[in-house]
């Protein structure tokens, strides 16, 4: 196992900045992953890290060692790729010991390296089979057998479950973390799916446009997003965003537009002394709107608003509901039972304590 550091890391393709002063220092065993969308750069850094990718400035350190000029075969790093990259004339136990057999392993130590691993991953009665006599989530494994056995520092892991079904998907979720707690190899971990990053992540790198939004703990990214982008990007269904301003009234402020006015908790009030009677953007999480009647606890009666139904998703251990106020349309997340269908009237408190406020100009989390 080791340590993997990247220091001010620039990759310039042509014109295009690809990734941009990326710095990130990963610790022993730590399972760390890459997210952000399509074009963000996290692939580009992953190849960067495995030497498939040769960095325009800036230094990777795996360990002690600076990699820079170090060739993919010497850096003791193991890729599992997105199309898995299985051999289709070789069998299962022949792409397992491939790489075993290039470093002239001796094969009493192939053979029992290869079987232990196969055993690890549940696939040891399918040695025998070519990888076209195999399903996704079989190929998907050996192709994880291939990198575990080479026992290496690092194990780098390139968008590896976005060929499998959905139900398969969730399984080898579970099992690459079961995986990760037997092994304790370092692990980067690239993928556009932050509900792989939420549940599978000692650490969360948030990119977009090739630069670093917000590194750490996946439910400190989910309470407490740095910026507007990753407040959207983490959370499913996404966040609510409302343009409003800051209003002061009575001796309390308000996020006022023409179909709101919410009141802001007085403990948050302490951090818009800067903004009243500025323009600022309102984040509230689908969960945290709930149908007035279906509220229980004490709520403040200055963060009900009224609303219309417009779709109503049913998904069995609960509903969405896009609901339309004003111009504005919102995502709330509501209980199974809930009687509301499309057209429907309704009244909707927001839990304010839990509300986020960004700067409109620099799309910073003001709280």
């Amino acid at each position: 196992m080791a340590k993997v550091r990247l220091k001010n890391v620039f990759k310039v393709f042509g014109k295009v900045e690809a990734v941009k002063n990326f710095n990130l220092d990963i610790g022993d065993g730590e399972f760390v992953i890459l997210v952000g969308p399509s074009g963000c750069g996290k692939t580009t850094t992953l190849r960067s890290i495995a030497g498939l990718e040769e960095v325009t400035s800036g230094e990777i350190y795996i360990g002690d060692r600076l990699v820079n000029d170090v060739p993919p075969k010497n850096r003791d790093i193991a890729m599992v790729f997105q199309n898995y990259a299985l051999y289709p004339h070789m069998n299962v136990y022949k792409n397992m010991s491939f790489g075993l057999r290039l470093r002239k392993i001796p094969r009493p130590e192939i053979d029992k390296i290869v079987r232990r691993t196969a055993d690890l991953l549940g696939i040891g009665e399918l040695l025998d089979r070519k990888p076209k006599e195999l399903s996704g989530g079989q190929r998907q494994r050996v192709a994880l057998g291939r990198a575990i056995v080479r026992d290496p520092h690092v194990f780098l892991f390139d968008e590896p479950l976005s060929n499998l079904d959905a139900k398969l998907r969730i399984t080898m979720r579970a099992e690459l973390l079961d995986l990760h707690q037997r092994l304790k190899t370092t692990s980067i971990y690239v993928t556009h799916d932050q509900l792989e990053a939420m549940t599978m992540a000692d650490r969360i790198v948030v990119m977009n446009e090739g630069i670093i939004q917000q590194v750490d703990i996946p439910q400190k990214v989910y309470d407490h997003p740095v910026n507007r982008y990753v407040a959207g990007f983490i959370g499913s269904p996404s966040m609510n965003f409302l343009p409003c301003k800051v209003v002061k009234g009575n001796g309390d402020l308000y996020a006022v537009n023409k179909s709101y006015r919410l009141r802001i908790p007085q403990d948050k009030t302490k951090f818009l002394t800067d903004y009243i009677g500025k323009e600022v953007i309102l984040g509230i999480r689908p969960e945290h709107i709930n149908a007035k009647d279906a509220v229980i606890r004490k709520y403040d009666p200055k963060s009900i608003f009224q609303a219309s139904i417009w779709v109503v998703e049913p998904l069995g251990s609960e509903k969405l509901a896009h609901i339309k106020s004003g111009k504005h349309i919102l995502v709330t997340r509501l209980d199974p039972h809930i009687d509301l269908k499309p057209g429907d009237e309704a009244e909707f408190v927001v839990k304010m304590d839990f509300i986020h406020i960004f700067d409109k100009e620099t799309e910073k989390t003001i709280f």
